[in-house]
């Protein structure tokens, strides 16, 4: 597995509403156990209509059970979110493929994510892309997904604790910007950091959230929607400026 990272972070959310595969019960799995069960999940995900190879091979490669809490890890490889604790959780697999899948990453890409949670999604990014930076607001959730990344041998992602409302200005502009919690509207900042020919995706909302894709253009901001969702809400000043 192609792996890089530089410094480690806010919150994943998950969503939606298809089926799973169907749970397994029992201790720690073994490693080969991990591999079946992780791949049974990506065929599972095909599908559901999966079709980028290289979203495919991440979600193949990239162990789940690494970044989910020992009282979830069980259910790892099951189609749903789990929760991380600090009420943030580990998004959907298929929502987290569908994301990638709709931004068209590529191997140049530089990516902004807002959101770290405990770094799965992140993750699987990492193996698509050229360089990952990532805002997580919640401190104790930044500082874990950095240290696991780390310890996990990604180095291309680099992490920062702060509230992702104003982007990583620093590093603009973006290929892609991806959120992974609902603003109920997207923070301007975020969209002036998108370059032109840049896509972004973020679930919009406040109780019921559509995911919508924006691509920017030289003439502006073309927004499709693509379908509802539920993630936990962006916090932080995109909530003080409902």
């Amino acid at each position: 597995m192609r792996k890089r990272l530089i410094l480690p972070i806010l919150i994943l959310a998950a969503i939606v509403i298809t089926s799973g595969i169907s749970a397994y019960s029992g201790h720690p799995a073994s490693d080969d156990r991990w591999t079946e069960l992780r791949l049974k999940l990506v065929e599972s995900l095909e599908g559901k209509g999966i079709s980028d190879t290289l979203v495919l091979h991440a979600m193949s490669e990239v162990t789940r059970h690494s970044f989910v809490p020992a009282n979830w890890r069980a259910h790892s490889y099951l189609d749903r979110p789990l929760s991380i604790g600090h009420d943030q959780t580990i998004s959907q697999p298929y929502i987290v493929a569908y994301m990638c899948q709709a931004l068209k990453l590529t191997d140049s890409d530089k990516v902004l994510e807002i959101g770290t949670g405990s770094g799965y999604h992140a993750a699987v990014m990492s193996l698509i892309c050229n360089m990952v930076y990532t805002i997580e607001i919640v401190p104790e959730l930044g500082r874990s997904a950095a240290v696991l990344l780390d310890s996990l041998g990604f180095d291309n992602i680099s992490v920062m604790i702060g509230d992702g409302y104003q982007g990583w200005e620093e590093h603009a502009p973006f290929d892609a910007v991806i959120l992974t919690a609902a603003p109920p509207q997207i923070p301007q900042p975020l969209l002036e950091q998108l370059k032109v020919g840049g896509r972004l995706i973020a679930p919009v909302g406040v109780d019921w959230q559509e995911l919508v894709l924006i691509n920017r253009t030289k003439d502006g901001y073309r927004e499709t929607k693509l379908l509802p969702v539920r993630f936990v809400p962006m916090t932080g000043e995109a909530q003080r400026k409902k």
